[in-house]
C-alpha cells in the first residue's frame, strides 16, 4: 500500500529511530525532520515516486558539541533498524553514478542497513542546501534575492518530528519575504510582463505563428509566477509549478485561460486569453491594496493593434511603495528581481555555493 512519503517518515521515526535514539544515547538533544529535496517533502508524491530517492527515511540534526555521538548511533542505526518498514525496504544502495546522488531502496534479508538516517548539523545543512552561514543579519535583500524559491519552499515545507535544537525557528525566518523585497519582486514579475506582452500579437502578424506562441507560454510562466508572489507562496521546481499554481485560490480561474493561450492556432486567440488573464491578475493587484488602484482592463499599445495591460506601470507602483533604503538601491539600478526571473537554469539554482557570488549583481547595484 503506497503511503505519502512525509507520512512515511513520520512514522518511521517514531516507531523506528526514536527508540533506537533513547536507547543509544538517552541525554541527546536533536531534531528529526524531512525537509529538502524530494518531492514528498512538497506533497507531490505519489506511486511513481515511490522509484526513486524515496522511502524510510529521516533526516537527524545533532548540535556541533555532540558530534562524537555520531559514529555510534550510525552503528546503532545500522544494526537495529528493521529491514523494511510498511512494506519498503530501509536499506538504500550507494549513490549511482548518472542521477545526482539519489540512492534508491535495496531490499535484504538481513542487516547492517546502508540506512537514510543522515547525522547532520543545522549550520551544516543550511550551507551546504541554500548557501547561507546561519546568521540571522546575513539574511539581507541580497541574499533574499539570491535564495531560489524552490529551495526554499522545501525549507519551510516538510515536517519537524522532534525538536530539541529549535528548527522551527529557523523556519518561520523563512516564512515570506521581508515586506520591501517581496514588492521588489512583484514589481520585477509585472516588468516582465510589460516587456514581452505586445509581442504575441507583433510576431504574429508577420505570420510567425510558432514565435507568438512561444512568447505566449513565456507569459503564461510570467503570470504563474506573479501569482505566486501575490499569494505569497514560494513556487516549486517546474516539475510542479502546474500543481501547485491550481493549488492557489486564482488558480482554478487562470488556468484554462492560461491553457488556451497555450492551445491557440492564431495570434488573435492568444491574445484575447493573455489580456483576459492579465485582466483578473490586475484585479488580484488592486485586491492586495499595496499601491493606489491600476487601470485592470487592457487597452491599446502605442497605436498598435495589439491589446496589453501595460505592464510596467504596476512595476512603476510598486517600486513607488519601498521604503528600504538597500532595496531601492537595488530597484534603482535594476528590475531584474530575484535570481528565479533571472534564470531558469538548474545548474545556477541547484548550486549553492555559487548563491554568495551572485549577491554581488545587487550589491553592486547599490554602490
Amino acid at each position: 500500500m503506497f503511503l505519502l512519503g512525509l507520512d512515511l517518515s513520520c512514522a518511521f521515526f517514531q516507531e523506528c529511530v526514536q527508540p533506537i535514539v533513547a536507547r543509544t544515547a538517552p541525554q541527546l538533544r536533536y531534531t528529526a525532520a524531512l525537509i529538502g529535496p524530494g518531492s514528498e517533502v512538497i506533497g507531490c508524491d505519489d506511486r511513481r515516486s515511490t522509484d526513486h530517492h524515496y522511502g524510510p527515511r529521516v533526516l537527524l540534526f545533532l548540535a556541533p558539541e555532540q558530534l562524537a555521538a555520531r559514529e555510534k548511533l550510525d552503528q546503532a542505526l545500522r544494526q537495529q533498524l528493521p529491514v523494511s518498514f510498511r512494506g519498503y525496504s530501509t536499506h538504500f544502495g550507494d549513490p549511482g553514478p548518472n542521477d545526482n546522488g539519489t540512492r534508491l531502496m535495496r531490499p535484504i534479508r538481513h542487516g547492517p542497513i546502508n540506512h537514510m538516517v543522515p547525522l547532520l548539523t543545522l549550520r551544516g545543512w543550511f550551507s551546504d542546501y541554500l548557501g547561507w552561514d546561519y546568521r540571522p543579519e546575513s539574511l539581507t535583500p541580497a541574499a533574499w534575492l539570491t535564495f531560489p524559491q524552490q529551495k526554499v519552499l522545501t525549507v519551510t515545507a516538510g515536517g519537524v518530528f522532534h525538536d530539541d535544537l529549535n528548527l522551527a525557528a529557523l523556519r518561520r525566518q523563512f516564512a515570506w519575504y521581508p515586506h520591501d523585497v517581496w514588492l521588489y519582486l512583484m514589481a520585477a514579475g509585472w516588468t516582465r510582463i510589460g516587456q514581452e506582452e505586445h509581442l504575441t500579437g507583433r510576431t504574429g502578424e508577420v505570420g510567425d505563428e510558432l514565435g507568438s506562441s512561444l512568447l505566449g507560454s513565456r507569459l503564461v510562466q510570467d503570470v504563474i509566477r506573479l501569482c505566486f508572489l501575490m499569494f505569497r507562496r514560494y513556487a516549486p521546481y517546474p516539475k510542479w509549478l502546474g500543481t501547485h499554481f491550481q493549488r492557489l485560490p486564482i488558480g482554478p480561474t487562470l488556468a484554462p485561460l492560461l491553457r488556451q493561450v497555450q492551445l491557440a492556432s492564431t495570434w488573435q486567440d492568444r491574445e484575447r486569453s493573455l489580456c483576459r488573464a492579465f485582466e483578473i491578475l490586475a484585479d488580484q493587484h488592486n485586491q492586495l491594496g499595496l499601491t493606489q488602484p491600476m487601470p485592470a482592463r487592457v487597452s491599446g499599445f502605442f497605436g498598435r493593434p495589439f491589446q496589453v495591460i501595460h505592464g510596467g506601470r504596476f512595476a512603476d507602483a510598486l517600486l513607488g511603495q519601498i521604503q528600504d533604503a538597500t532595496v531601492q538601491g537595488i530597484a534603482k539600478r535594476t528590475r531584474m528581481g530575484g535570481v528565479d526571473q533571472i534564470s531558469d537554469s538548474t545548474d545556477l539554482l541547484e548550486a549553492a555555493s555559487l548563491r554568495t557570488t551572485l549577491e554581488m549583481l545587487y550589491q553592486t547595484s547599490t554602490s
